[in-house]
């Protein structure tokens, strides 16, 4: 069983996922409909730099976010100044980091989705009097759901399993940073074996529902568009 500091940090983990999740899926939408409309020359370099976490090691991003937000950063100096106190080693240092971390999980699925749409349904929209807001909101968005369903899940399940950024800017407090991963590892490195044992058996088993669930949706969704083309 799970002891209470493990409980904690499994409320901790399920409210740092919910709370980058949603973020993501906010700022990850614009950017990726952004990427999948243009014809700038900036597109190529934009959509490396969300892809970027991709090859980065966590460590190296955790680093500069720490030089960042520490007291000597501009960002650090930007957040004492508006009375918010620094944001490392705090609840939404981490979720700042997940979401850096996150970003190309959320807005790669949604890029896809949005490219897939083709303009087609956008231009019958558009002679139907539609507003480019109206053509998005109850167009494009409604038929790339199963885009944000896999973005969601992505999002979600990859904050769940962070470990290098979440513990370069959290660290390892009780209550305020330490989440599941991070209490793993110190499992190990107490050589508490069952406790360490457990927790990874339930990360790993909920990945792998997680990804079934995904792939089963996903597979119930093309098999859906299908009969409807045919």
């Amino acid at each position: 069983m799970l002891d209470a500091d493990d409980l904690q940090a499994l409320r901790l983990t399920a409210e740092l996922a919910s709370v980058t999740t949603a973020l993501l899926l906010l700022l990850g939408t614009p950017i990726a409909w952004w990427l999948a409309r243009t014809h700038s020359r900036l597109k190529g370099a934009v959509a490396a730099l969300v892809a970027l976490p991709l090859v980065l090691p966590p460590t190296v991003i955790g680093f500069y976010l720490l030089m960042l937000m520490g007291p000597e950063g501009p960002v650090g100096r930007l957040t004492h100044w508006l009375g918010w106190g620094l944001l490392p080693f705090t609840f939404w240092g981490l979720v700042v980091a997940s979401i850096l971390h996150s970003l190309p999980f959320v807005v790669q699925p949604l890029h896809q989705a949005f490219e897939a749409l083709g303009s087609r349904p956008l231009e019958v929209a558009a002679t139907l009097r539609a507003s480019p807001w109206d053509r998005f909101v109850t167009v494009a968005l409604p038929l790339a759901r199963p885009g944000f369903l896999t973005a969601a899940v992505l999002g979600f399940a990859h904050t769940v399993g962070e470990f290098g950024v979440v513990l370069m800017i959290g660290g390892n407090i009780p209550g305020a940073t330490r989440v599941l991963s991070v209490a793993l590892y110190g499992h190990v490195e107490a050589m508490d074996y069952g406790k360490a044992h457990l927790l990874a058996a339930g990360m790993a088993g909920f990945g792998f529902a997680v990804m079934f669930l995904l792939y089963f949706l996903n597979g119930r969704a093309l098999r859906q568009q299908g009969a409807a083309h045919v």
